[in-house]
């Protein structure tokens, strides 16, 4: 074969060109990107690492702030009990004291409302009496035809009565 026998005569410049396009490659690669990129490389990772230093900051900074946060809100939850409390105590007190009032105003009316009761359970009694005494007085002169006079008339009622 023709191509098999041209490779001893065309093998060294071939060899030539390929060392000489490796060597373009390495130092062009070598030489000239991989310090660019070695570089960006170095810049990302001290932006990343500065990046991260400011989160921690950060969070420190939001930690202590909800730290303070907690503290003030456990502090007015704490003073928003005891003015609850102290507003719940006063509104018993009131109470207290409007139902001691009511209580004694009831009380009173009670009393006047008894006494009279009382007066005029003694009115309807007397009331009662005379007019048991006039109907006996009647009874005993439509009955018997006799005129009873108003004192013994009076004390039959009451001896009936019980008074």
């Amino acid at each position: 074969m023709p191509q098999i026998d041209q490779i001893s005569t065309i093998y060294a410049s071939q060899l030539f060109w390929l060392v000489l396009v490796f060597a373009l490659i390495y130092f062009g690669i070598g030489r000239a990107m991989l310090p660019k990129i070695e570089r960006t490389i170095e810049d990302r990772d001290a932006k990343i690492k500065g990046d991260l230093a400011a989160a921690e900051t950060a969070r420190a900074e939001a930690d202590a702030a909800d730290d303070a946060y907690q503290a003030k809100l456990g502090e007015t939850r704490h003073e928003a009990q005891a003015a609850a409390a102290k507003a719940k105590a006063d509104a018993a007190l009131a109470a207290e004291k409007k139902i001691k009032k009511a209580d004694a105003d009831i009380a009173a009316k009670v009393e006047q409302a008894e006494a009279e009761l009382q007066t005029q359970r003694d009115e309807a009694v007397a009331g009662i009496e005379t007019v048991a005494i006039e109907a006996a007085q009647e009874i005993v002169a439509k009955v018997s035809g006799l005129k009873v006079d108003k004192r013994a008339a009076t004390k039959a009622v009451k001896t009936a009565l019980g008074a």
